[in-house]
Formats: C-alpha cells, structure tokens, sequence
C-alpha cells in the first residue's frame, strides 16, 4: 500500500546512507586498497545474511487446486493492495514482501511476510492482524452501506508457532457475491498471511485445501 511502500523506501534510503556514511569514515582512516576490501567483504556478508534470513512463499502448486491451474507472481516489496479490504491502515509499518497468485478465471490468492524484529514482537503483529481480520465483517458494512459481509472463524492449525484461519462473504446491493479465506501463521519472528478469494459463497471454499496451504505457508518459511 501507498504509506507502507513509502516506508520501505525511506528505511532503504536511510540504510543506504548510513552505509555510504560508515564507508567514508573508514576510507579516511585506511589504505584505498584496504577500504576497497573490506567494503566488498562487508556488502558480501550483508548480502549473504540477507539470502540466509529471506524466508521463502508458496509456490503455485501449493495453493488449493483449481481446474485452470495457478499462476505464481514474482516476490514484491511492499504490503499488497489485495488485502487492503481487511488489512488498512491500521497494519504497522514493517518491511512487507508479498506474492499475487492468479487463475484463468476468477479465482486469485496472495501471500504477506513480514520479518519482525523479536519473536515478541511477531507474537504481538500476528495477534493484531488475526484482531483485523475478525472485525474485517462489521468494519465493512460500517464503511459500505451497499455491502452485507458475514465472517467466521474456521479454528487454529497446528504448525510452529501457530495459525489461524478465517472466512469472509461479501454481498452487494447489486448482487455481488465473493468469498474470501485468510490465515495468519508465526514462526518466531516472522509472521505470513495468506489469502484467497473468488465470486460465491461459504460453500464455494475449498477450507480443507486451504487449511492444508495456509499450514505449508508456514512450515516453508525456514
């Protein structure tokens, strides 16, 4: 989202110059070969730590199966649009990475990962999205008359640190119809979302493949 990409792109910028920062500091002290080394073995290790702590997201063929077959986007910086609908403003500002999942038809999916900086406080991000998305229902038909939307709670799974799962019907005054099935999950320090949405209702779901990839969308991270 707009204020959550803005942000990724000051702490960037910020990161960047006290890099620059520490490198003219030391280039006044040292040798230029010596500099020149010891700021390429810096960016290697930085970029290896970097590699080592990503943590990795689904693939295409572990969403819930679809007649067409599903197609995986690139990994993104930023907080996706997509679940802006119950995700807002209210989401602290981390370093967000996110995947779009699309289909020939309909259906489509996204993935959210954020790495935060203790397990405590992926503990407190995951209990405050799992908060969003319960009141997800009641904020959308205070904010859009049109709109009638149901959500239910479909219980915890049993993985690393744990996850919940969470269904969402929508109806319009025009007779639009969607659902929409997330999960937030938590290892340690690093907290995952998943979404998936098509037109229909609470039996159109596939809950049970769902559960199964919301389940893989944490047990993959590490």
């Amino acid at each position: 989202m707009p204020i959550r990409t803005r942000v990724a792109a000051l702490a960037a910028l910020t990161a960047t110059a006290l890099a620059v920062g520490a490198t003219a500091t030391a280039q006044a002290g040292a040798a230029p070969n010596e500099t020149a080394q010891k700021t390429a073995s810096a960016q290697k290790t930085a970029a290896a730590q970097k590699t080592a702590a990503a943590p990795r997201f689904l693939a295409a063929s572990e969403l819930p199966p679809h007649p067409t077959g599903w197609t995986a986007g690139p990994v993104t910086d930023g907080f996706p649009e997509q679940l802006a609908y119950c995700l807002g403003e209210g989401v602290p500002a981390y370093d967000y990475r996110h995947r779009l999942f699309h289909t020939d038809l309909d259906t489509s999916a996204v993935q959210v990962t954020v790495v935060t900086g203790s397990a405590t406080k992926g503990k407190a991000l995951a209990a405050l999205l799992d908060e969003e998305i319960r009141g997800c229902a009641a904020r959308l038909e205070r904010l859009y008359p049109e709109i009638e939307a149901e959500g239910r709670f479909f219980g915890t799974l049993p993985v690393e640190e744990g996850a919940t799962v969470h269904g969402l019907h929508t109806e319009t005054s025009y007779g639009a119809t969607d659902v929409n099935l997330l999960s937030v999950g938590r290892d340690g320090r690093t907290v995952t979302v998943v979404g998936w949405g098509q037109m229909g209702d609470f039996d159109d779901a596939p809950l049970a493949a769902f559960k199964k990839t919301a389940k893989k969308a944490v047990t993959k991270l590490y």
